[in-house]
């Protein structure tokens, strides 16, 4: 940690939620070797089992926490994390001599361990290993390394990123991700101490098998924190670095780099070719391009040949018209490729050519979803700069009549409106457009509501009252109209705040309790606002007689002054 605490009791809280921290707060006095470093805290909490915490802080992250209890190996911010948050924040002021304390025990140990001879270190690393599986297997590396058996070296970093030992149930869970991405880093460290050692041909081909080995099973692997993702990284890293030091056959590496990176397994490492510029030359880059375009050409809908050739033209500087050949052998259904095509003409100051790009692909589309977002806003945000209005009236109308929705309607209203055409029969039209979609015959589709919240958006609560009224509204929309129309027409709303409030009597739960809450607040307001509060009162009087034997109702009526 960069500063004596940075973090507060409130942080703690909303990290836990309302539970783990109550529960947290009944942990305080089971705290015990609590530890305060420079970069973490980390105590034992004695629970069901003797739990071991440790909580980091960032600028990045923030306050992170974690335990190896199950709740906490979850990936929760358990109640243990809870409370030794708590302790330290207790012990504020004397966390400065923690820390100082945590600092002196280890000068001393490294003061003890350097006066010690060659014999009673080795005494005490052997006693060590009798007790400590995971020691042995990291030194047992560590000696392979060292040595000149390459095989032993590649049996463990392979033995390393099985996945076996932490899959349960033929896939490793976030809870067991954690400690196989302890063991897998392990595989990195021992890869660049063999490249350090002098021996990077073999780092190289070992990395080579790792990276596939890894690749096979990241799939399988819940990676939510990224861990796993950060170990491939590092394989490649790896793999890299022997690569510079060994100088490997230019058109070989060039060959098994493209291979790679056209297979799925480099999903987790993300290898760029031209981070290999350097150990390729010219002649490795020359391979990598004729085996990039072929596979270009062989599968110009893949995705990964797809992406490789746009960064090898990219990278070669190439020029537009190459890049478009390459996006426009695949153009997706809603015109998104269309507009990736339509930026780059643009970005290469060809804009004539990129808006008829862009109208294409508004005209090309035939996903069911309509065309893409972002390619609608470019061709509109062009439009509007040459003053085309017209024309952008004319796209948001269209839109609408393909799908419509309230969203539709108001890209279409503020168009209209600033090419100063919506008061007059656009606005008419766009309406009848919902109206349609509205109708029972029509199927009153997902969007069959948007007639009434088109209404309402446009504040005409008259005319939605009306939709209402004709059985055009859901409930949602009835009780955003009644809160809307509540001051002019207190009578039209109170009867709508009655009609929903009869059937929640009949239901429970805390939800159900405060919504009835809500509308019989909406109610009184309705009751003052027609001067007749005494009816409300015998009204909700009879309502509590009837519901008395749901105490947390009442008391939920209690709360709200009901």
């Amino acid at each position: 940690m960069t500063h004596a605490l940075g973090f507060t009791e409130k942080d703690l809280h909303q990290l836990a939620g309302a539970r783990s921290f109550e529960r947290g707060l009944g942990y305080l006095s089971a705290v015990s070797r609590l530890e305060i470093g420079d970069e973490a805290i980390s105590a034992t909490v004695d629970g069901t089992d003797a739990y071991e915490v440790q909580l980091t802080e960032d600028e990045d992250s923030g306050l992170t926490g974690w335990c190896d209890c199950p709740y906490g190996q979850d990936g929760n911010f358990c109640k243990h994390c809870v409370a030794v948050g708590l302790t330290v924040l207790r012990q504020a002021g004397s966390v400065p001599q923690l820390r100082s304390a945590a600092a002196s025990r280890t000068r001393l140990l490294n003061a003890w361990l350097e006066s010690r001879t060659r014999e009673e270190l080795l005494a005490l690393v052997r006693e060590q290993l009798v007790g400590d599986r995971d020691l042995q297997r990291r030194l047992e590396l560590r000696a392979a390394t060292a040595g000149e058996d390459t095989g032993i070296v590649r049996e463990r970093i392979l033995s390393l990123l099985d996945t076996r030992a932490f899959a349960r149930y033929g896939y490793v869970e976030y809870a067991d991700a954690h400690a196989y991405g302890q063991q897998a880093a392990e595989a990195v460290t021992a890869l660049r101490a063999l490249t350090v050692s002098g021996r990077s041909a073999d780092a190289m081909e070992v990395a080579r098998e790792a990276l596939q080995a890894l690749g096979r099973t990241y799939g399988e692997i819940d990676d939510s924190d990224g861990l796993i993702g950060e170990v491939a990284r590092g394989l490649a890293e790896a793999h890299l670095e022997a690569c510079r030091a060994a100088r490997p056959d230019p058109v070989e590496t060039a060959e098994w780099l493209v291979r790679c990176l056209l297979d799925e397994v480099n999903d987790a490492a993300d290898i760029d070719l031209f981070d290999y510029r350097e150990v390729l030359g010219d002649a490795g880059l020359a391979q990598a391009r004729t085996l990039v375009v072929a596979a270009w050409r062989a599968n110009p809908k893949g995705w990964a040949e797809k992406h490789l050739m746009e960064r090898l033209l990219k990278a070669d500087g190439e020029s537009v018209d190459a890049l478009v050949e390459v996006h426009a052998a695949d153009l997706a259904a809603n015109g998104h490729t269309h507009l990736v095509i339509a930026r780059e003409l643009e970005a290469a100051g060809r804009t004539g050519e990129a808006l008829e790009w862009a109208e294409r692909g508004l005209q090309e589309t035939v996903s069911e979803w309509g065309p893409d977002d972002d390619l609608v806003a470019f061709l509109c945000e062009r439009y509007e700069r040459a003053d085309r209005l017209a024309d952008v009236v004319a796209v948001r109308r269209n839109l609408l009549r393909a799908r419509p929705s309230l969203a539709a309607y108001r890209h279409l209203r503020t168009a209209a409106r600033a090419a100063g055409t919506w008061e007059g029969s656009e606005r008419a039209d766009a309406l009848q457009v919902l109206r349609a979609v509205a109708q029972p015959e029509n199927g009153r589709g997902y969007n069959a509501s948007a007639w009434v919240d088109a209404l309402m958006d446009d504040n005409d609560l008259q005319a939605a009252w009306q939709a209402a009224t004709d059985g055009y509204a859901d409930q949602r929309q009835w009780l955003a109209l009644a809160d809307r129309i509540r001051d002019p027409q207190p009578a039209d709303a109170l009867s709508v705040y009655l009609r929903w409030i009869e059937p929640l009597r009949k239901q429970t739960g805390a939800t159900t309790y405060e919504r009835l809450a809500e509308l019989l607040l909406s109610a009184r307001a309705c009751h003052r606002a027609l001067g007749s509060e005494a009816e409300f009162a015998t009204y909700l009087a009879a309502l509590r007689t009837d519901q008395k034997r749901k105490r947390k109702l009442i008391a939920t009526l209690d709360e709200h002054g009901l």
